[in-house]
């Protein structure tokens, strides 16, 4: 490794890549209901309670050894119970996400090879592939996969404009904000079904440690990393947002609703409104670069989790045990039940909720009672900002619970 210090914009594309995934095609259904205002209030508002809660996390972390994560501080601060609720909940989301990002990529890798091959290859070969290649990243250094993550960004950053630059420009505003609608038209009954989508298109709050001991303590700059992180990710979703919802009228996204959001069927409906040209190639690309960073971003936090909860030192047996613990489970898992993610992947926001919201809430009340001492890095907001985070966790919870059992109305285009 090199002795250069690691760069702000380098931390800020671990949390961008981490946080924007295949999830980003999502939010254009989920959000179809409350249509393209109502998005941005409720993309705003979830960028701003999870950025506020990842920076809970740092500020408690910073009371701790580098390295320390979510079980060193639950443990502490919020006792054994809740530590092994946490932990279960941690272990849960970044190892099904990770198991769903091998199955993915792995299958958009196989078509690759198979191209490249002029003959059908196997699954497994895609898989094994694109597992080998980035978990190879994380293995050997954080500063390894900021490289890599910086260059996945920029291939990112130039297919997604590459998609959407036309749409862009075709705009329409009657159709951005639904103006030919009925009077007695609602937008705001469907904002259950858009919260939890919305929650997860901003997880990153495994990677807090992980920056925190890569800027070796620099808190104030993890800080800045995780606001320029989340913000770019926020103006690409707005930017999709707008790119989709401008030209795709509200009343036309019923076979896009049926399909679940699936990419292929939501450039078919815009194609009969507008020209989408190579849209559907370029979009591939950017989906296949928004996995990897993701798969990279989420694995660099389980990773750094489990050498955190076992006491893995960070010398070559701790992280070859660490990488054993990390990656093993859901490659087998991937290979023996390919498509086994689908049964459970509903529990992922609820899962998430509990140590994206009301954990760092409930830590930083409890830190702040037991180190008198300020912290290197102190968020603002006091007593209110925490009850902001475990409203905005409670509101969650609330819609995905509402959604699952079918107690609020569903948005069907």
């Amino acid at each position: 490794m090199s002795a250069k210090p690691p760069t702000l914009i380098g931390g800020a594309l671990i949390i961008t890549g981490t946080v924007i995934g295949a999830g980003m095609f999502a939010n254009p259904t989920a959000t179809a209901g409350i249509w393209f205002a109502g998005s941005l209030v409720v993309l705003v508002y979830t960028w701003f309670s999870m950025l506020a809660s990842g920076l809970m996390l740092l500020e408690v972390n910073t009371h701790y050894p580098h390295g320390a994560s979510f079980d060193t501080m639950v443990k502490d601060l919020l006792g054994k119970s809740w530590n092994t609720v946490n932990n279960l909940a941690v272990a849960f989301v970044l190892y099904l996400l990770t198991y769903a990002y091998i199955f993915v990529g792995g299958d958009l890798t196989t078509k690759a090879l198979s191209q490249l091959a002029g003959e059908s290859v196997g699954a497994a070969a895609g898989q094994l592939v694109f597992f080998a290649a980035l978990a190879l990243c994380v293995w050997l250094s954080t500063r390894l996969v900021d490289r890599i993550t910086g260059i996945l960004i920029g291939g990112m950053i130039l297919t997604f404009f590459w998609a959407t630059g036309g749409l862009l420009g075709d705009v329409k505003l009657p159709v951005l904000f639904d103006t030919q609608a009925a009077e007695d038209t609602r937008y705001w009954i469907y904002a259950a079904a858009a919260l939890p989508v919305c929650l997860a298109s901003f997880g990153f709050h495994g990677n807090v440690s992980s920056l925190l001991k890569y800027f070796n303590g620099d808190a104030p700059k993890v800080a800045r990393a995780l606001k320029a992180g989340t913000l770019i990710a926020l103006a690409v979703y707005v930017l999709w947002q707008l790119a989709v919802h401008g030209n795709l009228p509200r009343h036309a996204f019923s076979p896009v609703i049926e399909a679940e959001g699936k990419v292929s069927v939501l450039i078919a409906e815009l194609s009969r409104f507008t020209d989408t040209g190579s849209m559907e190639t370029a979009l591939s690309w950017f989906a296949y670069m928004a996995i990897a960073t993701s798969f990279l971003g989420v694995t660099l936090g389980l990773f750094d989790f489990l050498a955190d909860m076992f006491k893995w030192g960070d010398n070559a047996p701790g992280r070859a045990k660490t990488a054993a613990l990390t990656f093993l489970p859901p490659l087998v898992c991937c290979l023996l039940y390919p498509t086994g993610f689908v049964t459970v992947i509903g529990y992922v926001g609820l899962a998430a909720t509990v140590w994206t919201a009301f954990t760092p809430a409930l830590l930083l009340w409890r830190a702040r009672r037991k180190f008198p001492k300020p912290a290197s890095y102190r968020i603002g907001g006091g007593r209110l900002l925490i009850v902001w985070v475990l409203l905005f966790g409670a509101a969650n919870i609330a819609a995905q619970l509402l959604s699952r059992f079918e107690l609020v109305p569903v948005f069907l285009g």
